[in-house]
């Protein structure tokens, strides 16, 4: 499950979708000569957050202890939530610019070359002579389709004195949503707080607990989290982050639940309990349709179990019926739904449309392997009858 804040929202689900010492390591600027050129037609979104390569090995089953195994297949690839969930918005068409750090070694500057053949702007990136870049190992389980992975962080991580005032303002400059997916939470909430002055919206990964992230929610405009949530927490958010515009929470395979903030709260609207609203709308779902599809009730006034209330619009997504022959990895399918949902608040897309594009966008990349290998281009088949 994952859930997504977008402000005016903030969670406090049972599990949501670090920084050590300064190292006294020489950093370098990413050459900006080597980063594509901005299409002035697109809206800019700019990401601040992990980046790693990943190490994927297919097995026909997980390995028992001291087993030893043969892998099917393999492949190497950018991955870290926030390199992933950038490009997914760059080949959907958006600027993407991004913020992290790489050591200059093999694995960093692949990381950067795979980002800045996929059109996403690498200028921002701070590279450091020494240490390691991230990289995590990845067993994706062809038995059960599930996938297990070992991450290993970058060193030295970045640090708020590795970006300086006048890259953060040219970083901040013409963009129209900022993403963040929690990590290095103490250069990300000056980014934040920056772009929050700015009166630039910010959208939240919280895919699960991080230091920083109470104070990340009280910024944020858009919010998502993988979390076993309960509809009233969704409520919860909305009433304590009234910054908060919805909170997303994804299911998986169960689709996803969306609680969009009425503005201006309607004081003389009908008083609904989320928890039944849900089964209600639950029962309006079309389940003949393989295609993502979105159901939501009127504007209401929420009860959530005591939690407080808060008018608004509740939305239920449901997923693709993937055939299980077309079924490859899951592996980074949440941060292709937060790539969708990025490219959908920059064009104004409506939550009906937004969810199933979104929904369709994570099928799509659950074809091949690893979290970037599927990530679609808006000219793919299978998203042209949702961009109407």
């Amino acid at each position: 499950m994952t859930a997504i804040f977008s402000t005016s929202t903030s969670a406090m689900l049972p599990s949501f979708i670090s920084y050590s010492s300064r190292s006294s390591s020489t950093t370098l600027r990413a050459n900006m000569s080597s980063s594509p050129s901005i299409q002035s037609d697109s809206p800019v979104v700019l990401g601040f957050g992990g980046v790693s390569v990943d190490l994927l090995a297919t097995v026909a089953s997980f390995p028992n202890p001291d087993d030893k195994i043969r892998s099917t297949s393999m492949k190497v690839q950018g991955g870290g939530n926030a390199g992933n969930a950038l490009t997914c918005a760059a080949r959907l068409g958006l600027n993407a610019r991004l913020i992290s750090k790489v050591a200059n070694d093999a694995q960093g500057r692949g990381v950067l070359e795979e980002l800045q053949v996929d059109g996403v702007d690498i200028s921002f990136f701070v590279v450091s002579e020494e240490g390691n870049s991230a990289f995590t190992y990845i067993i994706v389980d062809n038995q059960t389709k599930t996938r297990t992975c070992i991450h290993t962080p970058g060193w030295p991580p970045m640090i708020p004195s590795d970006i300086s005032s006048s890259t953060l303002k040219s970083a901040l400059d013409g963009v129209k949503l900022a993403y963040f997916d929690v990590r290095l939470h103490e250069t990300a909430l000056i980014i934040a707080h920056e772009a929050n002055r700015r009166n630039i919206p910010i959208l939240i990964d919280a895919e699960r607990l991080r230091d920083g992230l109470d104070d990340f929610m009280y910024l944020s405009d858009y919010a998502w989290t993988e979390a076993s949530t309960v509809p009233s927490a969704l409520v919860s958010m909305l009433f304590r982050l009234p910054k908060v515009k919805f909170v997303i929470v994804t299911l998986g395979a169960d689709g996803c639940i969306m609680l969009e903030r009425s503005i201006p709260d309607n004081s003389e609207a009908e008083e609904t309990d989320v928890d039944n609203l849900v089964e209600v709308l639950k029962q309006k779902i079309d389940t003949s349709k393989a295609a993502p599809t979105c159901v939501s009730s009127d504007v209401v006034r929420f009860q959530g179990n005591g939690v407080g209330s808060v008018c608004g619009r509740l939305y239920l997504g449901t997923a693709e019926k993937i055939p299980e022959s077309e079924l490859v990895d899951t592996t980074g399918a949440g941060d292709a739904f937060i790539g969708a949902i990025l490219y959908a608040i920059c064009t104004n897309k409506p939550p009906e449309k937004m969810l199933p594009f979104a929904a369709q966008v994570a099928a799509i990349s659950c074809r091949d392997l690893g979290a970037r290998s599927g990530l679609p281009r808006l000219s793919h088949p299978l998203l042209a009858p949702f961009l109407g």
